[in-house]
């Protein structure tokens, strides 16, 4: 299964592998399809949206993954000092601020 999610987290006990890619592979990796969004949050939505130009859901679900699943990891790199600017981040501070990743389960 292929899953979407906003930090690379041990879900189960495994062997997991996790590589940096660039927004080129990120937006190929989501033209694949087959997916599931993990994503819980409108402003991480909106904020990949704003990246990749292709719309992500907003699914407040739990994720389990097992051996072969892979999940792209979108993340903002620098926390926010004002909790109020949370969902108002301007598109240069997102560019500046993000990374996006491959975390697989490889046992």
């Amino acid at each position: 299964m292929r899953y979407i999610l906003n930090s690379a987290v041990i879900t189960e006990e495994g062997v997991y592998k996790y590589n940096k890619i660039s927004l080129d592979k990120a937006r190929e990796w989501l033209l694949e399809g087959n997916f599931k969004s993990a994503i819980g949050y409108q402003e991480t939505a909106d904020a990949m949206e704003l990246l990749t130009g292709i719309k992500i859901d907003v699914n407040r679900i739990q994720v389990r993954l097992n051996k072969g699943d892979e999940a792209l990891i979108f993340r903002i790199t620098k926390r926010v000092t004002d909790p109020n600017m949370k969902g108002e981040l301007s598109k240069e501070y997102i560019l500046d601020n993000y990374e996006f990743g491959i975390l697989l389960r490889t046992e």
